[in-house]
């Protein structure tokens, strides 16, 4: 398999996101370059907070929040859509990768190197006289299965370093993985709270004014406009929660990498 290096994205946020698939390290790097050891990735929170992320990422959430636009049809149908692409996209590379990988062989060399050792017995002849009474031809015999037997573990004993080294390579390849992860992890929950704040922001002050005007007028217009933004709101925050959902398989997916 090819050597694919990826280094961890930047989170992004974007009212005009671009559904390209999202590039995942690759199990057994066998190009002979040692990928280098990720340093220890904090854990996956469960709760959606801003604890998380930096001073920086929340000017960014909050920047962010003031570009949203609840009445933009299109803009909520797309909102986050570029993140759930890139976390589907992870999810389902990242886990087949995982669940291909077949460590059967490695337990066949171990077998094989016992029933090597097991079936050479150097003492087999009755003690130090029968062993002599066979004569030359025996010990011609012994030199023979010795050498068998020494070359059979050597090409078992390489085989298993072979393994030995793919095996460091993919614990430094899942290490990314569960980085990139994190990343994603964090992009989505950088999107649910900018649109929270943008949601409880219009709730709280253009939708009560339209409520407001509404009970003071009576018109029928202005309860329909009401009646709209409030649904407007209500769909965005739908898409919230489909975002929420692509969160907790972020949240799940990092255990069964670490796994």
């Amino acid at each position: 398999m090819t050597d694919v290096k990826t280094e961890t994205p930047t989170v992004e946020l974007t009212l005009a996101p671009t559904l390209d698939a999202a590039p995942v390290p690759t199990l057994a790097n066998t190009s002979g370059d040692a990928l280098a050891p990720a340093s220890d990735a904090a854990e996956v929170p469960a709760k959606l907070d801003d604890s998380m992320l930096t001073e920086e990422e929340k000017k960014m959430v909050e920047s962010f929040s003031q570009q949203i636009n609840v009445r933009d049809t299109a803009m909520v149908l797309q909102y986050g859509a570029g993140a759930q692409k890139k976390m589907a996209d992870f999810s389902d590379t990242a886990l087949e990768s995982v669940r291909t990988k077949d460590l059967g062989e490695v337990g066949g060399l171990l077998s094989d190197a016992v029933t090597e050792l097991r079936s050479f017995d150097a003492t087999e002849e009755k003690g130090l006289f029968g062993f002599f009474k066979k004569g030359a031809n025996k010990i011609e015999s012994l030199r023979a299965r010795y050498d068998k037997a020494e070359a059979n573990v050597d090409k078992i004993v390489k085989a298993l370093q072979g393994h030995q080294m793919t095996l460091m390579k993919d614990a430094a390849t899942l290490d990314k993985m569960y980085e990139l992860n994190l990343t994603y992890f964090k992009e989505l929950t950088m999107y649910i709270l900018a649109g929270k704040k943008k949601l409880a922001e219009v709730r709280e002050v253009e939708l009560k004014e339209l409520v407001d005007k509404a009970k003071a007028t009576g018109r029928a217009e202005d309860a329909q406009a009401a009646q709209d933004l409030d649904a407007m709101c209500t769909r965005f925050e739908k898409k919230l929660s489909d975002l929420d959902l692509t969160r907790t398989i972020a949240m799940q997916t990092a255990p069964q990498i670490r796994l």
